[in-house]
């Protein structure tokens, strides 16, 4: 059965308060630094983008049982986001084992998003300084950067700053995230193409160029634009009933795609609780997951806002589009 903690039984555990918002941080005056190309990104991503498509237009040529590998996949790379490097290591949102935490590194590097550790020290300075100069993908700068823009240029000079500023004792002192982090480019390598391409290939005779494409190139760039989604359509489109205050939005759409990751008007005004909505599984493959690592016995403390809070902030800061589920 799933443990949770209320917010006051979390806030006695010392909570993170790495990922809370900072209002004290102003930007600096005079212009803006120049924005610096990183060419070799740009390349990259084109050619990534350009296999998808291929791959995309090569779907009707798979067996069924290389798109079921293909959406198996996918479902593994986004977990090792969605319940990875975001719920456990950005917020510590849960507890988790070892056997889920090497799973879920392991997913991590079939995601190819960089490694935990530099992913969920961004996505602390993500809160901590959410659209401002500090924030890694700013969504004030518009939707192309805030999906993938941000990726193709150098940092801003305060995102550098406010990252390294930050307390990570607890990512560091976790031998899973170090381990992943030093040998992150040969498991990238190994879990995000050599896998997804060759198990087809040797299990059921998919010929090497369609596994390469489909659940190799096609996959990997539906988990990217599926977590980009999430910086960019939810801090621009959708209702914000917990705070009107800020920019991120609930998001269906967003919510379907990355598995649970669209309630994001809730998230940042509760980003340590550990379903990232008050609806529990719907829409929300990531807390079914947890949950059911939880009733395994692989996870344990999850952090849950009580129903009593909720409703106080939605009267206080919500724009009153809320619904009861």
């Amino acid at each position: 059965m799933r443990e949770t903690r209320s917010e006051g039984a979390a806030a006695a555990e010392a909570p993170l308060v790495e990922d809370v918002f900072d209002d004290t941080y102003r930007e600096k005056d005079g212009p803006k630094p120049p924005m610096q190309i990183v060419w070799r990104n740009v390349i990259l991503m084109s050619l990534l983008h350009l296999g998808a498509l291929y791959g995309l237009y090569m779907l009707p040529s798979a067996s069924v049982l290389t798109l079921a590998w293909s959406i198996l996949c996918f479902l593994i790379s986004a977990l090792g986001v969605t319940a990875g490097a975001h719920r456990l290591w950005s917020h510590r949102s849960y507890k988790a084992s070892l056997p889920l935490r090497i799973f879920l590194a392991i997913a991590n590097s079939m995601a190819f998003q960089n490694d935990i550790y530099e992913w969920a020290r961004d996505h602390r300075v993500h809160h901590k300084y959410s659209e401002t100069d500090a924030d890694p993908h700013n969504a004030v700068r518009g939707f192309f950067f805030a999906h993938i823009g941000w990726l193709l240029v150098r940092k801003h000079p305060d995102v550098i700053e406010k990252g390294q500023r930050l307390e990570l004792s607890d990512l560091k002192q976790d031998q899973v995230v170090m381990f992943q982090r030093k040998h992150y480019k040969p498991s990238i390598l190994l879990m995000c193409f050599v896998i997804p391409t060759v198990v087809p290939w040797y299990l059921w005779g998919e010929s090497l160029w369609l596994a390469y494409f489909i659940p190799g190139l096609l996959r990997y760039a539906l988990v990217l634009n599926a977590t980009w989604l999430v910086n960019s359509a939810a801090h621009m489109w959708g209702n914000r009933p917990y705070d009107q205050y800020i920019n991120p939005r609930e998001n269906k759409f967003v919510a379907f795609s990355a598995i649970g990751e669209g309630f994001h008007n809730y998230h940042h005004t509760f980003p340590y609780d550990y379903a990232t909505s008050e609806f529990g599984c719907k829409l929300n493959l990531t807390t079914c997951f947890i949950d059911m690592m939880c009733h395994l016995g692989l996870a344990t403390d999850c952090k849950k806002v009580s129903r009593e809070q909720v409703l106080a902030r939605l009267q206080r800061t919500g724009d009153g589009s809320h619904r009861s589920g």
